[in-house]
C-alpha cells in the first residue's frame, strides 16, 4: 500500500518511519506529508511532537484527535514549497488535503510554516 500522504513508497518506509524518528524528515515538506499521515491516523502523539514548541496546542490535542477520526481523509496534494531543504532552517510549503465530512467534500487549502527546532523540522503554524 502507498503512504497516506501520496508518495509511491509505502508507509512503513515513508511517514511511519518519521513517526518513529522525527530526525528523519529531512526536508520541511517530508515533514508536512508526515503531519498528513498522523491526521489520516489520528495521532495525536506525533502531532505534538511535530508541532514547534512555541506554538504547540496541547490542551487542544483531544479535539484535534477527535476531528481527525471524525472526518474520512482523501489525498493531500502539495503544491509548492519555498526552503525547507536539509541546509536551511525555515521554510514553507503550500497544499490542499481533502476529506469528506457531513456528505461533502472539503479542502484545507494552507501555506504553512516549518523551522527547524532541535536539529529537526517542526511545524510553526499558517505562513504569512
Amino acid at each position: 500500500m502507498n503512504c497516506y500522504c501520496g508518495s509511491l513508497k509505502t508507509f512503513s518506509s515513508c511517514c511511519e518511519a518519521i513517526h518513529k524518528n522525527i530526525t528523519k524528515a529531512q526536508t520541511a515538506e517530508q515533514l508536512m506529508r508526515s503531519r498528513y499521515s498522523a491526521f489520516v491516523l489520528a495521532n495525536g502523539s506525533y502531532l505534538m511532537e511535530s508541532h514547534h514548541t512555541s506554538t504547540r496546542p496541547l490542551k487542544e490535542k483531544k479535539a484535534i484527535v477527535a476531528w481527525a477520526k471524525a472526518v474520512e481523509w482523501i489525498k493531500l496534494e502539495v503544491l509548492h514549497t519555498s526552503k525547507g531543504t536539509t541546509n536551511d532552517t525555515e521554510g514553507t510549503v503550500t497544499f490542499n488535503a481533502y476529506f469528506y465530512q457531513n456528505g461533502a467534500v472539503e479542502v484545507i487549502h494552507e501555506k504553512s510554516a516549518f523551522k527547524k527546532e532541535n536539529k529537526h523540522w517542526t511545524y510553526l503554524g499558517l505562513s504569512q
